[in-house]
């Protein structure tokens, strides 16, 4: 290993996420290019750096930091590069050389000692200096914090969360329970607090780092894997693997969760189950709220509704069939109504006309769905404006910690409205469900609008299917296609994908096609081609505007990650008039198509159109592209329809490039062509219910690439991984009372 030490001259680039950097320091009369994880080095520090020479091919000798340490500079020079640099806040380098010429080589001890006297140059109040101090001092904790982190593989953007939140006693309150890094600061997980914990010296089997894994594997079920609880035998079986510790030991750490009520245990035919605090009390109050809804009747209704659907008919010229019309009048005489059918069942057609005899009785009414894209379509069907279930609930905050993951924070304010319709149910999860109730008083009437056969949401539980289960609820199903639907294949492949049957390929001016192809590698070059060059041959298709790529999973050739990379460097190549930033090891370049993947409250956005207009939050699922990288200020730029969202460096992980989604984030959203590989892979992904779902986010075309056999080998497999929920079981007791 060699060593070298001296001053920063240029930092040449700088992941902001990770701390990768590449900048030249000047050594005993020379220059060497140093890269390495060099958290926030700055121009005029002086550095030591252990590592090794290497050479690339394109730049040459590089030295390769395994390690390095801080070292404050020593000259005039250096001190003016160090302060000039932005590094402390409130300096820039007039600043720094005014204090260069004031104090000279005491300057340092009066920044961390005596900030007050910085006053004594012209131009900076009392107030400024002390800000200037207070900055310097933040500069060399985090530093420490930096260095103490990065050890456990924490990143500089979450050593600056942990830092904010704990301030100068950072380390301290790590060291006492490093543990509560999990339920304080949100990205931070088990995994991390476990590394830091076996380093300090925590006992293994210890019942703190029992509870801490209960409450792990409950938190992963939920966001990974739906559940709203997990069974005792199932979370120990999850526990042990992690831990290896003993059942004894998980029990008591369950009884002090359980006494402190960060948990809950509920018996199911003798057999408990764990719930999170905050699930529990989601799924219960979900279902007292629907059955106080339901409760409510209002049959006095029956024959004003059937007298405007007449009229609304002979105005529209339209004939609903019979299970049409009960859809309607169900809706509007009960408190609560489910209306579930595939595409081209018409629920857009029940809805509208709802709505219009909603006027025509002079009953006010609230539309909304879970996303910015189902409501969009929601408002473009009905001709009236639709919301995000988010926006409706004028949610405006954001929790902090692991837990809070799972919650969302509103204002207290009622939805006033006679009724509520919810579109694209199947997305929503058991919190988002349980905020819509609490802000529904009992007398309004809840009609809830989806497919039973989508995927089920993202989020814990089972809601959707739940409420249709618990054979408590008016639920209407929609089963005839009408004439215009059946006319595209690709609502009836959906349907027969539904019932098991197989699908129906490249008919002659048809809709739904199979690019056949055999590999990996040959799927994955049909995919560019298609999107590319030839879908804008054909039907001069637009790849931002019209396609969306999707894909059953993350990971390989054909997985998503893979998938962005390669239509990337195709779609929106590099080039010296493009701006773009790396964070986490991915390229984001002005043009790229982007998506958030979580619920931010608190992000602001503006209107595109500069009429002022501004708002806050930005949901997971919305895609839009990046206008705007501004290097010098780490911002980048993204416009979501006519919304303009700035990110800074520290909430970039809440943007994943998109030109290929998952099927599971496209819920909600529709394209007018999707493109989807289709390959043999795991029974848990590559199902019926995933295929469906993906053929039905299509309007005009669907094109799949890969094996007939892999298709058939999807519409055969019908598993559908459990997802333990008790609504269901919930509100039918409810309506029992």
């Amino acid at each position: 290993m060699d060593i070298l030490q001296g001053e920063v001259e240029q930092i040449i680039y700088r992941n902001e996420t990770n701390g990768y950097t590449v900048c030249c320091i000047r050594y005993n009369d020379s220059t060497a290019t140093i890269t390495g994880n060099l958290f926030n080095v700055s121009v005029g520090e002086t550095i030591k750096v252990t590592g090794s020479w290497t050479m690339h091919p394109s730049y040459g000798d590089q030295f390769k930091a395994d390690s390095f340490e801080r070292e404050l500079p020593k000259t005039e020079e250096a001190m003016i590069k160090f302060l000039g640099s932005g590094i402390i806040k409130g300096i820039r380098e007039a600043t720094a050389k005014k204090i260069m010429k004031k104090f000279g080589e005491d300057a340092l001890n009066i920044l961390k000692n005596k900030p007050e006297k910085l006053s004594d140059i012209k131009g900076i109040s009392i107030i400024k200096a002390l800000e200037i101090g207070q900055a310097f001092a933040d500069y060399g904790q985090l530093w420490e914090v930096q260095l103490f982190l990065q050890k456990f593989g924490v990143s500089p953007t979450f050593s600056n969360k942990i830092y904010s939140c704990y301030g100068e006693d950072t380390i301290k309150l790590i060291k006492e329970n490093p543990y509560r890094l999990i339920d304080e600061i949100p990205g931070i997980g088990f995994k991390t607090a476990d590394r830091i914990a076996m380093y300090i010296g925590v006992d293994p089997v210890s019942r703190e780092r029992a509870k801490a894994c209960i409450k792990y594997v409950l938190l992963k079920a939920a966001l990974e894997s739906g559940n709203a609880f997990l069974p005792e035998e199932k979370l120990f079986e999850a526990g042990f693997h992690i831990l290896g510790a003993d059942e004894i030991i998980f029990k008591e750490a369950l009884e002090l969760l359980t006494k402190s009520g960060e948990i809950v245990l509920e018996t199911d035919e003798q057999k408990p189950n764990v719930f999170l605090k905050i699930l529990h009390n989601a799924e219960n109050n979900t279902a007292r709220k629907i059955a106080d809804l339901s409760a409510a009747v209002f049959d006095e209704t029956y024959k004003v509704v059937e007298r405007y659907l007449v009229e609304i008919e002979k105005e529209q010229g339209i004939i609903l069939v019979e299970e049409q019309r009960k859809a309607v009048i169900e809706s509007i005489i009960n408190g609560v109504v489910v209306i579930t059918g595939g595409p081209g069942t018409g629920k857009t057609t029940i809805v509208k006309t709802i709505v219009k005899i909603l006027e025509k009785m002079r009953m006010s009414y609230a539309l909304a769905a879970p996303t910015g894209r189902a409501a969009k379509r929601l408002s473009e069907a009905t001709g009236k404006e639709a919301k995000t279930i988010h926006r409706l609930l004028e949610i405006g905050g954001k929790g902090e910690g692991a837990a809070n993951l799972l919650s969302i924070k509103r204002n207290t304010a009622v939805i006033l409205e006679d009724v509520v319709v919810i579109d694209e149910a199947s997305m929503v999860d058991i919190i988002l469900m349980n905020q819509l109730l609490e802000a529904i008083p009992k007398g309004t009437r809840l009609i809830i609008v989806g497919d039973a056969d989508q995927l089920p949401a993202v989020g814990p539980g089972n809601v959707l299917k739940d409420l249709i289960s618990s054979s408590a609820l008016k639920v209407v199903r929609l089963k005839d296609i009408f004439r215009q639907a059946s006319e595209s294949m690709i609502v009836v492949n959906a349907h027969k994908i539904n019932c098991g049957a197989y699908p129906e390929y490249n008919n002659s001016g048809g809709d739904f096609f199979l690019v056949r192809s055999n590999e990996e590698e040959e799927i994955l070059q049909n995919i560019l081609s298609v999107c590319s060059v030839r879908l804008q041959k054909a039907k001069k298709y637009d790849f931002f505007r019209d396609i969306q790529v999707l894909s059953p999973t993350k990971k390989g050739i054909i997985g998503i990650k893979n998938l962005n990379a390669r239509l990337q460097e195709v779609l929106n190549p590099a080039s010296k008039n493009k701006n773009e930033k790396t964070y986490s090891d991915v390229v984001f370049r002005e043009g790229d198509k982007v998506m958030q993947i979580r619920n931010n409250y608190d992000l602001a956005w503006r209107k595109v159109d500069d009429s002022g207009e501004y708002g806050f939050g930005v949901f997971n699922g919305d895609i839009g592209i990046i206008t705007d990288i501004d290097n010098s200020q780490a911002h980048v730029t993204v416009i979501y329809d006519e919304r303009v969202v700035e990110y800074s460096p520290d909430i970039m992980e809440e943007l994943e490039l998109a030109y290929a989604v998952t099927v599971h984030k496209s819920q909600g959203s529709e394209f007018p062509v999707v493109v989807m590989p289709v390959y043999k892979g795991t029974h848990l992904l590559t199902n019926r219910n995933l295929l469906y779902t993906a053929v039905t986010r299509a309007k005009e075309m669907v094109v799949l690439i890969g094996r007939e056999e892999n298709i058939k080998y999807m519409v055969d497999n019908c598993y559908n991984a459990r997802r333990y929920s008790a609504l269901a079981d919930k509100i039918a007791a409810n309506m029992l009372f």
